[in-house]
């Protein structure tokens, strides 16, 4: 009765409880599924033999280990940051402002890495430039691949393409008018490079650089497999819990690798926020002037990129259908019939897994992007904080965070351990920032006059969700839901603690038949991955054609 003397409709405070338990179900499994098994990482990491205390750190951060391995991941991350950024950049601007043949086919090629666990790219550069590989034996040369420089190779080959995605979305439009104003003005193209189009695209270059940055300092996977002796922070962790059983310094590494991450993820997050448009009410698109010369220069540059990424993964597939690498070159599927410990379970496994994080990840990031985008409430910005905290987590913290976390007995959801469930929730929430993003990025472009239009004629919040927001959102979630099969198909570092005999999943066997020398079962798991990738991208572009999204690019 109260409630109707101020003449409030009972229907506003339905959908204020709406609202309200919305935003509950989305903070509360970032807070379980992120902060707590942190929390427990945090505190692992100050636990001692006499109790709480400092000694694991001193015990740590004092070392000349320690600090070789600062500067062995510091060298490598730099190094491969650099070179990535210079040759994306260049592929970038050849697809997309120069006149090259074969733009549509060229750009899939840079982007098959994507498609690939990261650790494929090592693969392959032992095939070619290992001990035993195909330019030692063919040339009769002693050539090794390992250590610093098979790590820098094998990480810009897999950062690549992430590079390259971010630099051709940048250079994709421009203002005609800037360009023909140089022209004018008699600058010649080198000029109108470093006065027009580097300084329109410095926000992309730095927020590569820090994407590329993060992806580096937090993989494993490459530097275990042609790291040999060389050894960075990543693989250390990897070591102290996986090899030694000792979780007190597997966490003070891990809180140290922490550091950077967050900080490279806070720095692009700030240059985000500082990014303008460059293209105005007023632009004119920007007209390719065909030049043979500089058409074949970028052409040749292009071709040569794409032949090294095709070789890398080629020598994969063609080593998964030799009899005996390299001894016995002669074809054979016998490896495919995954006569290993567990057989093709875990190929199965990895696929039940993505398609659970598939559905999770789409309800998850889409429920709180609408939250974010659609209500304005007081929780609105510490949610939007917490749905990005996730970016600056590496995977190898946040797994080992979950063994901590729900590997005990009076914890409400140990039943969780040991389930591909929780791998699932896993790479839900390693990646939920960046499915965060796509759809709070798509949300925003839906204009708020529909809701309102809805609102007038009666409609109820629920109604407008399902009859409005969601058949408009339609192809952003098709594409998260990929994005998610896609990184729990592939994904190494954040699952590499959770699995189990049962749970066993396709990129960590890949890696445990590579570290035993089996290099052709290893080979046929990893074109397994990519085949299944492939097929799910088959399947969505299937889907948004019947759906009558046909324009839609599923990687953006």
């Amino acid at each position: 009765m109260a409630m109707r003397s101020f003449g409030w409709p009972r229907s506003l405070h339905g959908e204020t409880l709406f609202k309200v338990l919305l935003a509950t179900v989305i903070a509360v499994p970032l807070v379980v599924f992120v902060l707590y098994p942190l929390i427990h990482i945090l505190g692992r990491s100050f636990q001692t033999p006499e109790g709480l205390g400092l000694a694991n750190y001193a015990a740590v951060l004092g070392t000349e280990r320690f600090l070789r391995l600062v500067y062995n991941s510091f060298a490598v991350t730099l190094t491969t940051t650099v070179v990535t950024v210079v040759l994306a950049y260049v592929f970038a601007y050849a697809v997309q402002r120069t006149c090259l043949p074969l733009k549509n086919l060229l750009r899939l090629i840079a982007l098959v890495p994507l498609f690939a666990p990261s650790l494929v790219q090592a693969q392959g550069l032992v095939l070619l430039l290992g001990r035993n590989g195909l330019v030692n034996r063919t040339l009769g040369t002693d050539f090794s691949i390992y250590g610093f420089w098979g790590i820098v190779i094998a990480s810009i080959l897999y950062v690549f393409p992430y590079a390259f995605l971010i630099f051709s979305a940048a250079l994709a439009t421009a203002d005609n008018r800037l360009y023909e104003s140089s022209r004018i003005l008699g600058a010649n193209r080198l000029r109108t490079f470093l006065t027009v189009t580097l300084p329109s695209s410095r926000f992309a270059l730095i927020a590569a650089s820090f994407v590329v940055f993060t992806l580096v300092i937090t993989d494993f996977g490459n530097p275990m497999v042609v790291g040999g002796d060389y050894s960075v922070l990543a693989t250390e962790v990897y070591n102290q819990v996986i090899g030694q059983a000792n979780f007190e310094l597997g966490t003070v590494i891990g809180m140290v690798l922490l550091l950077p991450v967050a900080l490279a993820v806070a720095g692009e997050k700030w240059v985000h926020q500082r990014e303008y448009a460059q293209i105005s009410a007023g632009s004119l698109p920007l007209q390719l002037r065909p030049d043979r010369l500089r058409d074949t220069v970028f052409t040749v540059y292009a071709l040569l990129i794409c032949a090294v990424i095709l070789m890398v993964v080629g020598v994969v597939i063609f080593a998964s259908f030799t009899h005996l690498w390299p001894y016995h070159m002669g074809f054979s599927l016998r490896h495919y019939a995954f006569d290993v410990q567990n057989g093709i379970q875990p190929l199965w496994n990895s696929v039940y897994i993505g398609l659970m994080a598939a559905g999770i990840g789409v309800a998850a990031t889409g429920l709180a992007a609408y939250v974010i985008e659609k209500f304005a409430t007081l929780v609105r910005a510490p949610l939007s904080f917490l749905c990005i905290v996730p970016a600056a987590v590496p995977g190898m913290v946040l797994g080992l965070g979950y063994v901590l976390a729900f590997n005990k007995p009076d914890t409400p959801l140990s039943f969780l351990y040991g389930s591909l469930l929780l791998i699932a929730l896993c790479n839900v929430y390693y990646y939920h920032a960046q499915g965060f993003l796509i759809a709070s990025t798509s949300m925003k472009q839906i204009s708020s006059s529909f809701d309102e239009a809805s609102a007038t004629l009666g409609a109820s919040l629920l109604r407008t969700m399902g009859k409005i927001t969601l058949p408009l959102m339609w192809p952003t979630l098709v594409g998260i839901a990929v994005f998610f099969f896609m990184r729990s198909m592939v994904t190494l570092s954040a699952v590499i603690f959770l699995i189990t005999p049962s749970t066993q999943v396709a990129a960590v066997s890949v890696l445990m038949l590579e570290d035993r020398g089996a290099v052709n079962q290893a080979a046929a798991f990893s074109v397994c991955i990519m085949a299944v990738v492939i097929i799910a991208l088959l399947m969505a572009r299937i889907i948004l054609n019947v759906l009558g999204f046909r324009h839609v690019t599923l990687i953006r």
